[in-house]
């Protein structure tokens, strides 16, 4: 690969290798009781979401798409048997609230298992049922209910938001809630050891010990000189910027510009990815809120200073207005969720009707519900390719937020 495993400088370019997960058993590990600690409103059936997820990487593979498996690669990842060792270790230290001091037989159930027996193992989490105590402590007469000892990771499915491919590079990223902090280990483990990335030097512009939160969702390539990030709920504006100084640095970054684009601290609005994505050259799907906002918005657009040898940052107001500038295009559209329908728009967009995967300029998958949004984009010239995401949008996630670049064509 003589540009490197890794290759996205643009959210539009035409999509080569995507990194997707299945999946799996962590979806049956969902409990009323702790849905909203997991960040889940309903518990998806696994075998339909399944289904539909298959649907999903054999349309990308239909497209020519290479699609490979998170979970593949982070089993391939750990063939050696002390990498495999410091991966267990690493992942127990990470779970001591729920491990209740019983590493020791939980690495002895982990020993039974196969390598790839093991990641779906941790994705999944363990049960308290399937472990056999060797000894007992007092906590656990205190907090007997909870049911596991592992927590399952039902939102890894989302492989946009641990990661995010930037250029040459990827930030594996500090995730905002507890739930989802541990998601990142697998692409560290990725990055440091699969035979696919590990001699060739990847840049990472942020790694996961970075003490501030930021998640790929909020993350958009808008062009090789453009970085547009959310600052939301789960993405600081620390991140933000110490992302920014590292890029403008680094002499294997293009990035001239970060567009800081603050939205509400909502679940509605979860990441930037939510309420906009881009999807032609001067198209964007945008929540109507956000088009209601024009002129009241909080934009910063970043730039390195070279006199100062300091960042500079402008504000502005205008959402359309500053794509313009920053993508040096005459008009941009921005084309509302659900038609802006007070109804329409706000069904639509909780099931993620802005959340497109733009799969090369001007085509998009997206869920089939969302048919409102959908006629609305082929009335402006995109090819919509609609996928069924009735299970797995009760995760609050579109086609998207289930999908990591890693080589798009350059425009």
């Amino acid at each position: 690969m003589t540009n490197g495993p890794i290759q996205v400088n643009s959210e539009i370019g035409k999509l080569k290798t995507v990194l997707l997960k299945r999946p799996g058993k962590e979806l049956e590990n969902l409990v009323p009781d702790y849905l909203d600690g997991l960040l889940f409103d309903d518990i998806p059936f696994l075998k339909v979401a399944q289904q539909e997820h298959d649907h999903f990487a054999q349309v990308l593979q239909d497209e020519g798409i290479e699609v490979l498996y998170l979970e593949k690669l982070a089993a391939q990842s750990i063939e050696d048997s002390n990498v495999r060792e410091q991966f267990i270790d690493d992942v127990l230290a990470e779970s001591r609230k729920t491990i209740l001091g019983h590493e020791t037989e939980i690495k002895k159930l982990f020993s039974t298992l196969s390598n790839q027996a093991l990641i779906n193992k941790i994705m999944a989490g363990v049960r308290k049922e399937e472990i056999q105590l060797e000894s007992t402590h007092l906590v656990e007469y205190m907090d007997d209910k909870y049911p596991f000892y592992l927590d399952p990771m039902p939102n890894i499915y989302f492989t946009r938001d641990p990661q995010a491919s930037i250029g040459k590079g990827m930030t594996v990223n500090r995730m905002f809630w507890r739930a989802r902090r541990r998601e990142s280990i697998f692409i560290s483990y990725i990055l440091k050891h699969h035979p696919r990335f590990k001699d060739e030097n990847v840049p990472l512009w942020l790694d996961r010990d970075c003490p501030f939160n930021i998640e790929g969702g909020d993350e958009l390539v808008l062009s090789k000189d453009v970085l547009a990030i959310g600052i939301s709920e789960r993405t600081s504006a620390q991140a933000i910027e110490r992302l920014a100084r590292r890029i403008f640095k680094d002499p294997l970054s293009t990035f001239k510009k970060v567009v800081a684009i603050e939205i509400p601290t909502s679940r509605t609005f979860m990441h930037l990815d939510t309420v906009c994505t881009m999807i032609d050259y001067d198209k964007f799907t945008t929540h109507s809120a956000i088009l209601k906002s024009e002129g009241n918005m909080n934009i910063f657009i970043i730039e390195y200073d070279d006199k100062a040898e300091d960042i500079k940052i402008q504000h502005s107001s205008h959402l359309k207005q500053t794509l313009e500038e920053v993508l040096s295009v005459d008009e941009i559209t921005l084309i509302p969720t659900g038609n802006g329908d007070i109804i329409d728009g706000a069904r639509e967009q909780w099931n993620d009707g802005s959340n497109t995967l733009c799969i090369r300029p001007g085509v998009v998958v997206t869920y089939d519900r969302n048919y409102v949004s959908n006629q609305l984009l082929r009335e402006h010239g995109i090819k919509v390719i609609e996928i069924p995401g009735s299970e797995l949008v009760r995760g609050r996630g579109g086609p998207r937020c289930m999908s990591q670049p890693l080589i798009r064509e350059e425009l």
